[in-house]
């Protein structure tokens, strides 16, 4: 039986290439991975796990090519204009249970082309402006935020593709109406329920106090006119009454003396 010759060449140079791929590829990820965030590698697509790790803040140097970004359980309460806009290829993003306190109409630039799912769930969002989410495709989270419902809100809503699951968790914290508060806000406007309906009211009673205010001018004048007058009848009649009386003239038809 004849002694088994050395490994072909080509086969070395397949497992040598295959070797340095696969160490490239993890050196490519432990240099870009923020800190303190872990990297893993997710379905064939990047990965970025930051969560509980008490950020403050958005990480600056996210990779590019994240598919998924997981933000959630920190204590970040500002997200800077198009503090994602360099992540074309990200397709969920997790900012569930921070301190985030607004959102402006120029935080998620840039994400409108792939976005899947945005999680805003459990943060300190009050007001949501009309063109902040709008653009977005993505299936959006916002339950369990101290909302103010008002006509701007619920404008914005129609706007949103908001996630099935968690709808009943979006409630009113404070309302134009206070029957809205502590409402399930989303069930209250399909019943047929409206926010939008009070800036109408609330200019109907202006009109009402502004006719109101008119009304009172005129019959003020009318008052004032009629007392007027009044004063200046009684004191012409005063002056007639003041004047002496002509002396009775002598009959000629009378008898004589």
């Amino acid at each position: 039986m004849g002694s088994m010759g050395p490994p072909r060449p080509s086969l070395l140079l397949v497992f040598a290439r295959a070797s340095c791929l696969f160490l490239g590829f993890c050196l490519h990820l432990g240099d870009s991975c923020p800190q303190p965030c872990q990297c893993p590698d997710h379905v064939g697509s990047v990965a970025v796990d930051c969560s509980f790790r008490g950020l403050q803040e958005v990480p600056q140097d996210i990779p590019a090519d994240t598919v998924l970004l997981k933000l959630h359980a920190n204590q970040i309460s500002h997200l800077p204009d198009g503090a994602f806009q360099h992540l074309h290829r990200l397709r969920e993003l997790d900012l569930s249970r921070n301190a985030i306190e607004a959102i402006g109409p120029a935080t998620f630039t840039g994400l409108a082309g792939g976005l899947r799912l945005l999680d805003l769930s459990y943060n300190r969002i009050q007001r949501i402006p009309k063109d902040a989410l709008g653009k977005l495709g993505a299936k959006i989270r916002l339950s369990h935020n101290p909302l103010h419902c008002e006509c701007a809100l619920q404008e914005a809503l129609w706007e949103l593709k908001l996630d099935h699951d968690s709808v009943d968790g979006i409630t009113c914290h404070t309302a134009v109406q206070e029957e809205f508060v502590g409402k399930p806000l989303v069930q209250a406007l399909d019943a047929g329920a409206s926010l939008c309906s009070v800036p109408h009211r609330t200019t109907d009673v202006a009109m009402l106090v502004t006719m109101f205010g008119w009304f009172a001018m005129v019959i003020t004048y009318v008052v004032y006119y009629v007392r007027h007058n009044q004063e200046d009848a009684r004191r012409h009649l005063e002056y007639l009454k003041s004047l002496p009386s002509a002396p009775a003239s002598k009959d000629p038809l009378g008898p004589g003396p």
